[in-house]
C-alpha cells in the first residue's frame, strides 16, 4: 500500500498472464513441500510457505480485480473497489501468523539439529529460481500499472532471494554438513516475511479506518478551498480513501455570497481545483450563507450526536 500513482488501463488487461503465474506458483509450492519433507528442509518448507503466500497475493490480486469491477449497486453505493484492501488485510493477516510460527520453528531446531539432504535443497531451490524469474517475466509489465500486481512482483523478486538463500544454505550442508544453516536461513525468510507484512499492513488498516490519504497534505487542501473566491470559511471537513486510488472529501463551506447562482459557480469551480492539484475524485461541498452557519462548528470531522 506505499504506493499511489494513477493509472488508467483497460481493466481486463494481463488476466491472462497473472492466472499463468498463479498456476506455475501453485505448482512450485507443492514440489517445494514434497522436496522439503523429504529432504528433512525447514528452509525449503519455509521458502515454499513464503512462495504459497505469493500465490496467494496473486489470486487476491487476480480475484479483486475482477470484484472491483463490479458497478455501485443498492447494497454498495461506493461500488465493490475496497475487495482488495479487505483481501489484503487477510492475507497480511495470514502471512504474519506464517513468520511467526516460522520462526518458532527455526529457534526449536537449533536446539534439536537434523538431518537435511543437501543435494535435493539445491535441486529444488534451483528449480524454484527459475519459476520465480518465468513469474516475474509473467507479471513485470503488469506491475508498471498496477499496485496489486506490482506487490506480487515484489514479492516474487524477494522470492529469487530467498531461493538462492536457500541454495546456498543447501551448498553449506553439502561441503561442510553444517546443519544449523538451515534453521539460520529459515530465520531469515520468517524475519523477511515479518518486516514487510507489518510495513504493509498498517496501509491497509488505514483505508478500512477511513484515514486520510498519507500522501496528500490536508492542511493544504483546506487552505485551497479557504482562499478559493467568495469562500469565508471552511468546517467538518471529512477526507478519506474510498478505495486504493480514489480519495473522497465532504466539507461544509460556508460562502460570503447568497446568490444560488453565484454558489453553484464557486463549488464547481473547487471540485476541479480540488480534482486537478490533489486528485480528488469524490467531492461532496455542503454550502452555507455565512448568515446562517453551523453552531459552533469543528475544522475536522463532526461532533457525536448526542455531545
Amino acid at each position: 500500500m506505499g504506493h499511489h500513482h494513477h493509472h488508467h488501463v483497460d481493466p481486463n488487461d494481463g488476466d491472462a498472464k497473472v492466472l499463468w503465474a498463479i498456476l506455475v506458483n501453485m505448482g512450485l509450492t507443492v514440489a517445494q513441500i514434497v522436496g522439503g519433507i523429504f529432504a528433512g528442509s525447514l528452509a525449503l518448507i519455509a521458502d515454499a510457505l513464503h512462495n504459497f503466500s505469493d500465490a496467494i497475493s496473486l489470486i487476491i490480486a487476480f480475484v479483486a480485480r475482477k470484484i472491483a469491477r463490479r458497478p455501485a449497486d443498492k447494497s454498495m453505493t461506493f461500488g465493490y473497489g475496497r475487495a482488495e484492501v479487505v483481501a489484503a488485510l487477510i492475507n497480511y493477516t495470514t502471512l504474519i501468523v506464517i513468520g511467526l510460527y516460522l520462526a518458532y520453528e527455526a529457534v526449536m531446531r537449533f536446539f534439536d539439529p537434523q538431518p537435511v539432504d543437501g543435494w535435493l535443497i539445491v535441486i529444488i531451490a534451483g528449480i524454484a529460481l527459475v519459476v520465480d524469474v518465468i513469474t516475474a517475466l509473467l507479471t513485470f509489465a503488469l506491475s508498471k500499472t498496477s499496485v496489486n500486481i506490482r506487490a506480487a512482483f515484489l514479492h516474487n523478486v524477494a522470492d529469487a532471494l530467498g531461493s538462492v538463500a536457500v541454495i546456498f544454505a543447501g551448498t553449506l550442508i553439502l561441503l561442510y554438513d553444517w546443519r544449523l544453516i538451515d534453521p539460520a536461513v529459515t530465520l531469515l525468510i520468517a524475519g523477511y516475511i515479518l518486516w514487510q507484512s507489518f510495513a504493509e499492513i498498517g496501509g491497509v488498516i488505514r483505508i478500512l479506518m477511513l484515514g486520510a490519504p498519507e500522501e496528500v497534505d490536508l492542511d493544504a487542501v483546506i487552505e485551497l478551498m479557504r482562499n478559493a473566491d467568495g469562500v469565508r470559511d471552511v468546517h467538518h471537513v471529512h477526507f478519506w480513501r474510498m478505495q486504493e486510488h480514489q480519495s473522497a472529501l465532504s466539507v461544509h463551506l460556508v460562502l460570503d455570497i447568497n446568490d444560488v447562482e453565484a454558489a453553484g459557480w464557486v463549488r464547481d469551480a473547487l471540485k476541479k481545483q480540488l480534482h486537478d492539484q490533489f486528485d480528488i475524485v469524490h467531492v461532496t461541498l455542503e454550502i452555507e450563507a455565512h448568515n446562517e452557519p453551523c453552531t459552533d462548528p469543528q475544522l475536522i470531522g463532526h461532533q457525536d450526536a448526542g455531545a
